[in-house]
């Protein structure tokens, strides 16, 4: 029986999913925090509903993971000068490791999973990808370029 490409898009996403579960569990991390992570390494200092937005979650959730990465002495959140609503998330040196140790991980399971691609052939299935992606409505590009950055998804 051959899979659809959204089926297909799923199961792979899935093995990806278990075969860092472990990754995550040894850091102490969940599944969405390494999103986070990454984008204060990338972006800099953001803002609860910046970190939301190229997250691509809503605000409940974001603030939920802040509370619990805060706890754990990943990030650090000071209050804005301007405005007590909101404030500024940075990363902390924890939270740096973090993140450089999640990346190492990510690329040690993608060398496995492009085992036996070319060079041509990895650049054309990202490419594919990253229009697949915008096509089902991901925006992580388009709001790093908003701000002066960018992020790839």
């Amino acid at each position: 029986m051959e899979l659809s490409l959204p089926a297909l898009l799923m199961l792979t996403a899935h093995v990806q999913r278990n075969a860092m579960r472990p990754v995550l569990d040894a850091m102490g991390l969940s599944y969405g925090q390494p999103k986070v992570l990454r984008c204060l390494a990338l972006l800099g200092p953001c803002s609860q509903s910046t970190l939301a937005r190229h997250c691509e979650v809503d605000p409940a959730a974001i603030s939920r993971m802040l509370e619990s990465m805060e706890r754990n002495g990943l990030i650090c959140r000071t209050p804005s000068p301007n405005d007590r609503r909101s404030g500024e998330v940075t990363l902390t040196d924890k939270g740096k490791t973090a993140y450089e140790t999640w990346e190492e991980r990510l690329s040690q399971f993608e060398k496995r999973l492009f085992a036996g691609f070319s060079a041509q052939q990895r650049a054309q299935f990202a490419h594919l990808l990253t229009k697949a992606y915008h096509n089902a409505g991901g925006q992580r590009d388009i709001l790093a370029k908003e701000e002066g950055k960018e992020i790839k998804p």
